[in-house]
């Protein structure tokens, strides 16, 4: 865990939480150290979960696949940020969705009643863990409702223009990359990736914006 510090140092959860009582607290919390390969599932949709993840090396995206098969991507984890903890605190009995590897990672697990309960020495961290926690799941539902106003253009265009729009305002700049490749992208706007490319296509050629890959200019 030692090797991880810096990372831990930076994780939203821990915001607050002095460098020398990090070790302390991870103990305190039970904190369960995991690798996993690529394309391996974490959680899968229809378990039960009580611990949420932090990504300290590797990615994973949060999945939803419909009855035939059909895949929706809801969000991508990077290094440093937690996942699942909406669904582990919230103790729901069946998880909606789906956490798998995009590449090879070492994920931590939490679980979310050592968070919400003070231990038997009454570690004083607890207070500021669950004020983090509170802000990281706002901050989380301002994005869901972000791709919620995405997805409900009504038009390929429309889900286009408004998601690198958004990414352009996040960049503070109308060169930027985006962190999906063409599916990814696709299954995130929950559009045809075929339909998707031919309209990236037509904005070219109609001078809106330029790409290379994920690297995109808007004009």
């Amino acid at each position: 865990m030692k090797k991880y510090l810096e990372i831990l140092k930076k994780v939203n959860l821990f915001k607050g939480i002095k460098e020398s009582d990090l070790l302390s607290l991870l103990s305190c919390l039970a904190g369960e150290l995991t690798h996993y390969e690529k394309n391996e599932t974490v959680f899968m949709s229809g378990e039960t979960i009580n611990s949420f993840g932090i990504v300290l090396s590797g990615e994973v995206q949060i999945v939803q696949d419909d009855y035939y098969g059909n895949r929706s991507i809801l969000a991508k984890i990077g290094i440093g940020h937690l996942f699942a903890e909406s669904f582990a605190c919230a103790q729901i009995k069946t998880l909606p969705v789906s956490v798998i590897t995009t590449t090879e990672s070492d994920l931590l697990f939490i679980d979310c009643r050592k968070l919400a309960n003070p231990c038997a020495t009454t570690c004083a961290f607890h207070k500021q863990l669950i004020q983090n926690m509170l802000h990281i799941t706002a901050m989380k539902n301002i994005s869901l409702t972000q791709k919620i106003e995405f997805i409900s253009k009504r038009t390929t265009r429309e889900k286009l223009l408004a998601y690198l729009s958004a990414e352009a305002q996040k960049a503070g700049s109308n060169c930027f990359s985006i962190a999906f490749n063409r599916q990814e992208l696709a299954d995130y706007l929950s559009v045809d990736r075929s339909a998707m490319s031919a309209e990236l296509s037509k904005l070219r050629n109609e001078g809106i914006l330029k790409y290379k890959k994920n690297q995109f200019e808007l004009l």
